[in-house]
């Protein structure tokens, strides 16, 4: 069976590796996306409190319907009893109407939090840079974004105006059942204690298992995301039980972890329960004696249990906001975790300003490594505005390294980098970034129509500026020749276009952001006879005017440039021509004369 290396999971990651700590300043920070939203959070934690000041009366106003019934048998004046009911009625439907309005209120707030946390998570993942996205998996910062942006919702709005209201009705409740009978209040009041300290201990079992079902979760959708975004390799070497059994693995670890979350929670509920309703039973019986023995009247003990319960039940309710800020506390954490992440491609306070490059570059003595391994050495060279740059050599020269450098995609780590005379680092990332173009090998279309992947490039284009790009590109043709012509959806990457149309839907794309200095990233090199004629007329037209860098994996295609680079183990070891690098008998002749024989022999002309 097929065999890769296993993909790190929450167990496997490395135990000297600190955890992010739960601070729980994370919260404050997290309730500051509520602030633009804070009158309408205002409103529903004042709903919410009149809500449950209204529950306090309720209590009280039960215990005298009870003895109106109970202490005047015999008697026919039912207007008390009258009374008291409609004001009962006229009690429940206020504080229906204030609950109504708290939960529209607060689910605003926490719908309005979550898309602002969103939308503030991925601008900025967006801004990292691809060192970052070498060392995360897209599933997992998709489930960051998603699901534990989803579990700190609850909090940033109705758990804590839960939080206020329950507060609220355990004072009034506590206060009341004092002022109902203070005997029984001592004996109720005595479990609070115990059923607060069961709740503390639990809570920080149950946040820490929750932290973990997080992380176990996100692992397995990572896999997944990997899997299904690969499914084509998945499908050719028939790994799919591989794949099956990888999620399959990872999902039962987070089932047994579901499953420890699931037996605290379980754990905590039968406690408390048995805390509640054992100390209601002992108030019953005692309260019952009192009745018997005429210290007090049935409807004052209704009273005092419906109280009594009203306690338990802020209890047991603010133990379930402990426990949800508990998990948004896990929760926030990876999300802040993202959100403290600083790009290793640092920007200068003052960028200088760079408006349309005339396009020189300049290597100057650049070095550069991936972690402790050296990719380029002592590079050095100077390419004048406007001319076409062939880099060759053999796989693992560092050609793309070195091209990558251009749009600061990755820092130098010695020498300078310079655009038009300028080190790259002191232009703003944008504005550098704005006149570079890349068409790359494996062609990245979104799923979106053809349309909009082409002005991608340019968001403000006009349709005929859209057209126009793609008749550049030799695409306009086949684009037309589709039903909903450039209203085409290309699918997830472009999967409904050969690799000729996307590469050409490409290149219209770079033609529409009219760069001054372009990257052709072997570009060709996937294609048959047919596309590659195509793609390389569009390219040939692509190319005018504007200083380009050519990675081309058939030799062929770059004879007719102007300048051809030679690397070989991270340095630049030949320049020139075709024609005087072929004279000079160096590496290029070689690598040109393997090439030219290993096409002579696909053709059947060598025996």
């Amino acid at each position: 069976m097929l065999s890769r290396p296993s993909r790190l999971t929450p167990a496997a990651r490395d135990p000297n590796t600190p955890r992010p700590r739960r601070d729980p300043r994370q919260l404050a920070r997290l309730l500051a996306y509520a602030r633009p939203y804070r009158v309408l959070f205002v409103l529903g934690v004042l709903a919410t409190l009149v809500s449950s000041g209204l529950n306090l009366v309720f209590p009280l106003l039960f215990g005298r319907l009870i003895d109106a019934s109970f202490l005047k048998v015999g008697s026919t004046d039912t207007g008390p009893l009258d009374r008291t009911v409609l004001l009962l009625l006229g009690i429940f439907a206020l504080s229906a109407l204030f609950g109504a309005a708290q939960s529209y209120l607060l689910s605003m707030v926490g719908s309005g939090v979550v898309a602002d946390l969103r939308r503030s998570l991925f601008s900025h993942l967006l801004s990292l840079s691809p060192q970052f996205f070498t060392a995360h998996k897209t599933g997992d910062l998709t489930s960051r974004l998603t699901s534990d942006v989803s579990t700190v919702q609850a909090v940033s709005s109705t758990a804590l105006a839960q939080l206020f209201s329950q507060t609220v009705a355990l004072v009034g409740s506590v206060v009341l059942l004092v002022l109902t009978s203070p005997r029984l209040s001592l004996l109720t009041l005595a479990v609070i204690p115990l059923v607060i300290g069961t709740a503390v201990v639990l809570g920080r079992r149950l946040r820490r298992v929750a932290r973990q079902l997080q992380d176990t979760i996100a692992a397995a959708n990572a896999d997944a995301a990997e899997a299904l975004g690969g499914v084509r390799v998945v499908q050719s070497f028939t790994a799919e039980n591989l794949e099956r059994g990888r999620y399959g693995a990872g999902m039962t670890r987070a089932f047994r972890v579901a499953l420890r979350r699931n037996r605290l929670q379980a754990l905590m509920a039968g406690t408390m329960g048995f805390l509640t309703f054992g100390a209601l039973a002992v108030v019953l019986w005692y309260g019952g004696r009192q009745v018997m023995a005429g210290d007090l009247t049935p409807g004052k003990l209704v009273t005092f249990l419906i109280y009594a319960l009203q306690v338990g039940g802020t209890v047991a309710g603010l133990t379930g906001i402990f426990n949800q800020f508990q998990e948004a506390l896990g929760a926030s954490g990876r999300i802040f975790e993202l959100l403290d992440e600083r790009s290793d491609l640092p920007e200068s306070a003052l960028p200088v300003p760079l408006g349309r490059a005339e396009g020189r570059v300049t290597f100057d003595h650049v070095a550069f490594q991936y972690g402790d391994v050296p990719t380029l050495r002592d590079v050095s060279f100077d390419v004048p505005a406007g001319q076409v740059v062939a880099l060759v050599g053999p796989s693992g020269a560092g050609k793309t390294t070195l091209v990558n450098l251009i749009p600061r995609f990755w820092d130098v780590t010695g020498g300078a980098l310079r655009v038009d005379g300028q080190d790259v680092r002191d232009y703003a990332l944008a504005d550098l970034r704005a006149q570079v173009g890349l068409v790359p090998q494996e062609t990245l279309l979104f799923s979106g129509s053809i349309e909009e992947n082409i002005r991608y490039g340019r968001p403000d284009a006009t349709p005929e500026e859209v057209q126009a790009a793609a008749r550049a590109a030799n695409a306009d043709a086949f684009i037309t020749a589709f039903p909903e012509g450039y209203a085409t959806v290309v699918g997830e990457r472009g999967v409904k276009l050969s690799g000729g149309q996307r590469q050409r839907v490409a290149i219209a794309r770079a033609l529409l952001k009219d760069p001054r200095i372009l990257i052709l990233d072997e570009a060709t090199s996937a294609l048959d006879n047919e596309s590659e004629a195509l793609v390389q007329a569009a390219l040939d037209t692509l190319m005018q005017g504007r200083t380009t860098f050519v990675i081309a994996h058939r030799l062929s295609t770059i004879r007719n440039a102007g300048r051809i680079l030679v690397l070989d183990a991270g340095e630049v070891v030949e320049d020139g021509t075709h024609e005087a690098l072929m004279a000079a008998g160096g590496l290029y002749r070689d690598l040109y004369e393997l090439q030219f024989r290993k096409e002579q022999a696909a053709r059947g002309e060598l025996v």
